[in-house]
């Protein structure tokens, strides 16, 4: 049999962003519907190792289900050379015959799937009003949410800051052209955040990026860039001052720092993870309250989600006779 390679510039040609949106609203749909069997991810992390491994695997039934598992390797200091912290493949398995079907590249997907499941979150919970985006880091993650946000809401500005500043001045330079709106680097992370209705943490730090006296009232935050239980981006004063919204409440007590550390100093507990994003996409949970609430959702990022991209994936290059097809 033939099976489907896909590398990162193939992916962006199949997968426009607006599509895995919808995508993804789907795949969190499911998962709250009880569709999908999706255990923690495994995590491989060497003593003095660079980086670690990470094992995503994954089933969804009904019409449109599948075997998938993302193997993807984290190394923090990739940034530093150019390369994406990602690193791995994403591996689609027929559900009827466990015969491998296709093998792409997890990075890609992980960097548009991530920003879309931003954007449904977006779409369900930040004020109908909101214009003003501030995002803290400059990398591939920065990059797709400012694509995959003003599909969802009519933004008016976005500011940018990163550690150096440089960056930030370059993630401007090179998306501007394809930004409706300004994008400004600014040099702080308080200077980004400061009356911002939008904000997005896409950073991999050890420590808060953020600070709750920034933050406005009526702000939606998307936290997307720690996925370890030692590490933050969000300070305690926030994590206890907003409505808290995840991918998924297992995930999120055992893998987020942000909710975990401000656990351990006993600001919060499970009883302030409000729903997942897929219970409020199917009507069983309420989101915003209030045009004063600051709503907080913490990515971590799911199994199912690269699953849910690698068959469409999968179904679009067939049909366009697209990617590289080779004996297996």
């Amino acid at each position: 049999m033939k099976i489907l390679i896909l590398d990162a510039q193939q992916i962006r040609e199949l997968q426009p962003m607006t599509d895995c949106i919808e995508l993804m609203a789907d795949a969190l749909s499911a998962l709250a519907r009880d569709e999908v069997h999706q255990p923690l991810r495994t995590i491989v992390r060497p003593p003095n190792a660079r980086g670690l491994l990470g094992l995503m695997p994954a089933y969804r039934g009904g019409e449109r289900g599948a075997f998938g598992l993302k193997a993807i390797c984290v190394f923090p200091d990739n940034p530093s050379q150019g390369k994406d912290a990602h690193q791995g493949a994403v591996i689609l398995f027929s559900r009827e015959t466990g015969e491998m079907l296709a093998l792409m590249n997890a990075s890609e997907i992980t960097a548009i799937r991530t920003a879309a499941v931003s954007a449904v979150a977006t779409r369900l919970l930040a004020r109908e009003d909101a214009r003003e985006l501030a995002i803290i880091g400059a990398g591939v993650q920065a990059r797709t949410h400012l694509v995959a946000l003003a599909c969802v809401r009519s933004i008016k500005r976005a500011r940018v800051s990163a550690r150096n500043f440089e960056h930030a001045e370059r993630l401007a330079r090179e998306m501007q052209p394809s930004i409706s709106f300004p994008i400004e680097p600014v040099e702080t992370n308080e200077a980004a955040v400061r009356d911002a209705d939008l904000i997005v943490t896409a950073t991999s730090s050890l420590a808060p990026v953020i600070k709750n006296d920034w933050i406005s009232r009526g702000a939606h935050i998307n936290a997307i860039g720690t996925h370890a239980a030692n590490s933050r981006e969000i300070d305690s004063g926030t994590m206890a001052a907003a409505r808290i919204f995840v991918d998924r409440r297992e995930s999120a007590l055992n893998e987020a720092g942000d909710y975990l550390l401000a656990a351990k100093e006993g600001v919060i507990g499970p009883e302030n993870l409000v729903a997942e994003i897929g219970e409020l996409l199917i009507g069983a949970k309420p989101g915003r309250l209030s045009s004063t609430d600051i709503t907080l959702f913490k990515s971590l990022g799911l199994a199912i989600e690269d699953v849910a991209c690698a068959e469409y994936l999968y179904g679009k290059a067939q049909s366009q006779s697209a990617g590289t097809w080779v004996e297996f």
